[in-house]
């Protein structure tokens, strides 16, 4: 059932009743946050990806799952985060073991843009789609919290594509991630190792090989 609480805006001080959303759980049972009446709620700022959400357990089925943070706009203009009993802004939960990952053979480039996807989602991203922002070259992915370009070409990516990758993420306030079948100039991979771009060589098999430090980290650990 939905608890509701007082809320004071701290800017302007007008009073509102908070209830919180129920979202469905994957066992079909309603999710509630249990809200703490006792603490202030705060003004957001800036937004943070780990800030937005809390950690809730499920009340049938004991599931632990990340739901939004619940969260009230009031007229003055200020939005205010809720305070949720027991938590606050949380982790995402330790995952799953991954199966080995099933590449798809590259013949053409789309298969190649289909093989970065499927590896991203074997990561653990979800949501995966076309950027909004086109790469100079290649094909631009996007996911949740992430950018990845994919050049299909039979030249190394340059210095200066690796720069606009970089460039184009960090407007976006997320990740990236480089597929290339050609491989890297040398001054490319010098600038992705000082940026902390995750560079990949996609081979004919269709499986991205690390090429670096955050390539290799990310391979390991996941989204």
């Amino acid at each position: 059932m939905s608890e509701t609480v007082p809320v004071r805006c701290p800017a302007c001080r007008r009073e509102h009743v908070y209830t919180a959303p129920s979202y469905p759980c994957a066992c079909g049972a309603p999710v509630t946050p249990s809200l703490d009446g006792r603490t202030a709620p705060t003004s957001v700022a800036h937004r943070a990806w780990d800030e937005d959400w809390v950690m809730v357990s499920c009340g049938s089925c004991g599931r632990r799952d990340q739901w939004p943070q619940p969260e009230l706009g009031c007229p003055c203009g200020a939005v205010l985060r809720v305070p949720v009993a027991g938590t606050e802004s949380a982790p995402a939960p330790a995952p799953e073991p991954r199966s080995p990952f099933q590449p798809v053979p590259i013949r053409t480039a789309r298969d190649a843009v289909t093989a970065a996807a499927l590896y991203l989602r074997w990561l653990g991203y979800r949501d995966i789609r076309r950027a909004d922002q086109r790469p100079p070259s290649g094909i631009g992915l996007a996911a949740r919290g992430l950018v990845a370009q994919v050049d299909p070409t039979v030249r190394p990516a340059s210095l200066r594509d690796v720069e606009c990758l970089w460039l184009t993420a960090m407007t976006e306030d997320s990740g990236c991630v480089y597929f290339s079948l050609a491989g890297y100039a040398e001054e490319a991979r010098e600038r992705a190792d000082a940026l902390g771009i995750a560079l990949f060589v996609l081979d004919l098999t269709g499986t991205p090989q690390p090429m670096n430090g955050p390539a290799d980290e990310l391979a390991s650990t996941g989204s």
